[in-house]
């Protein structure tokens, strides 16, 4: 279905004004030479709109005079804590208007939080204002809820009600745990497709969805929406031009979640969001952008953009940005079943080596100070690795973990992006998995826009070295258009890559289902994105049993 809202143009609006004001700080910056993220969000400061407090605050909007449904964007959840979850949606009566069709006023919403889904048990309930310095958006962390327990939640503005949203709480931490489903997606190119996986996602039994990077591209989507094929002029000219500025960033945003599709999804499942580089531009390194414009420059698109995303996801104020930085590294748990270190593998690392091309690893890659996680990152997974009860202990993260060599040449060329690139960093990583005695370890990768299944190896060159865990890569939603079962290098990955038991290039989601057994894991595709409506199939499945590494076909 094309999208609804109203709106081209992009007049003068207060949003605007900020992104002026934030370009304006950079010949600040070139002159005081701060060309560190730390500097940068120094002098960032005064210009990233935080809400202000007394008589200096926005104006109170009267919910009445909202004459259109103010929930285009819908509803979401997302990181459950045994007693608390984060609720979010934003106002939006006209998504395509720089905005969101609100002007620069507060607006009070209501909330409510029920045990059942026609509220009549409604166990938390309380009003947050939609400031418009954070584009109209509400990040509600409810407390005080019950373990393990199923909710609904709904918002109220004036007389316009939300879509109802499910969501549910972490078990006890520590707590015994029979089992735990869940989901891992990434990838999400909206000119590349429908989101037809998403639809299907929200019809699965699942507790819990892991996006593992990806979730806006900044490139240019035309009127149609690209291979969407909507009618033309459906899409604002606004949209057919790389996102730099933050109003860019939020009116992609607003983009991307007018689709009922993900909507769906999100209504449905609390998700556990981390970012990859698109939500930025492609293939940035820390304060390194692909592009050759100045560090200051680029520190302020980053400020941007991580503040656009804080806004459109379902996160709590300690990952609310200052300036280009953001803490977006997390532990989760499920009881005494699973711990969940989510991983930043973007924001902190050096620059890709050898001019992040296809390279054979050498001298400049494999130098020891070079890191993907950055060394606080880094030491903080194997420290809360090495405090782990978990039976299972689960990395959701974005580029490939394991070694991918490309061809059966000797030696191979590897991409200098993932970790490969970077292979001192996983060395320091795998060290720290064997000494803290992993037994279950398992990895959840994006970024590749195909579905692996690998055996994570301590050597990789050896195909007879012990094998330490698993990593899964979930494929795309839409990126890379309709994909293939068999690409055409899928002959020459899996005689390159012993470790490597599975390779499809179609779109869909990775599930799986975590008990004290075993971990399965199915690959779910569609047949096609490009055209709405495919269905959903499983393409191979795998299991993984505790105590024993390694992957076998269920």
């Amino acid at each position: 279905m094309a999208p609804t809202g109203r709106g081209t143009g992009l007049p003068e609006l207060p949003s605007a004004r900020i992104d002026a004001v934030w370009r304006a700080a950079a010949p600040h910056l070139a002159r005081r030479r701060f060309f560190t993220v730390a500097a940068a969000a120094t002098v960032l400061a005064f210009g990233t709109g935080l809400p202000a407090r007394g008589a200096m605050a926005a104006p109170r909007l009267n919910a009445r005079r909202i004459t259109e449904n103010p929930f285009t964007l819908g509803v979401a959840s997302g990181d459950p804590l045994p007693d608390a979850v984060v609720l979010w949606t934003r106002l939006a009566p006209a998504p395509y208007e720089p905005d969101g069709g609100l002007g620069q006023e507060q607006v009070s919403v209501n909330w409510e939080v029920a045990l059942d889904d026609l509220f009549v048990i409604v166990v938390r309930e309380g009003v947050a204002l939609a400031h418009p310095e954070y584009a109209h958006s509400v990040h509600v962390d409810v407390q005080g809820l019950t373990p393990d327990t199923t909710y609904y939640y709904r918002f109220t503005v004036g007389t316009w009600v939300s879509p109802q949203g499910r969501t549910r709480t972490a078990p006890a931490e520590g707590s015994a745990v029979s089992s735990l489903r869940l989901a891992a997606v990434a990838c999400q190119a909206y000119h590349d497709g429908y989101y037809t996986a998403y639809r299907h996602l929200a019809q699965e039994d699942i507790d819990l969805v892991f996006h593992l990077g990806d979730y806006l591209y900044e490139y240019p989507v035309n009127s149609v929406g690209g291979e969407r094929g909507y009618a033309e002029g459906t899409l604002p000219d606004a949209y057919n031009r790389e996102t730099m500025t933050l109003t860019d960033y939020r009116m992609r945003y607003a983009l991307y979640r007018s689709d009922e599709d993900l909507q769906a999804a999100h209504a449905t499942h609390p998700f556990v969001v981390a970012w990859d580089d698109h939500e930025t531009e492609n293939n940035y390194a820390g304060a390194v952008p692909e592009n050759d414009v100045p560090p200051e420059e680029f520190l302020l698109r980053r400020a941007a953009a991580y503040r656009a995303y804080w806004e459109n996801q379902p996160l709590r104020a300690a990952q609310l940005p200052q300036g280009p930085d953001a803490r977006l590294y997390r532990r989760l748990h499920w009881g005494d079943l699973s711990q969940f270190d989510v991983l930043d593998t973007r924001q902190y690392r050096s620059d890709q080596a050898y001019g992040d091309r296809p390279h054979v690893p050498g001298p400049e890659s494999d130098d020891p100070a070079r890191t993907l996680t950055g060394d606080a990152q880094e030491r903080w997974l194997i420290e809360g690795w090495q405090a782990s009860n978990a039976l299972w202990n689960v990395v959701p993260q974005q580029v490939l973990f394991c070694q991918r060599n490309f061809d059966v040449t000797d030696p191979p060329k590897v991409s200098m992006d993932a970790w490969d690139g970077y292979r001192a960093s996983r060395n320091r990583v795998v060290a720290g998995a064997k000494a803290a005695g992993l037994a279950n370890w398992i990895v959840l990768t994006g970024d590749v826009h195909v579905g692996y299944a690998l055996d994570i190896k301590d050597n990789f060159d050896d195909p007879a070295s012990r094998t330490l865990g698993t990593e899964l890569a979930c494929t795309s939603i839409t990126s890379g258009k309709d994909g293939a079962d068999k690409p055409v290098n899928w002959e020459a990955h899996l005689r390159a890559n012993p470790h490597m038991k599975f390779y499809n290039g179609k779109r869909g989601y990775l599930r799986m289902e975590l008990d004290r057994e075993a971990a399965r894991s199915d690959f779910r595709t569609v047949s096609a994105v490009t055209t709405p409506g495919a269905p959903v199939t499983t393409a191979a499945s795998f299991v993984t049993e505790a105590g024993d590494p390694g992957l076998k076909p269920a």
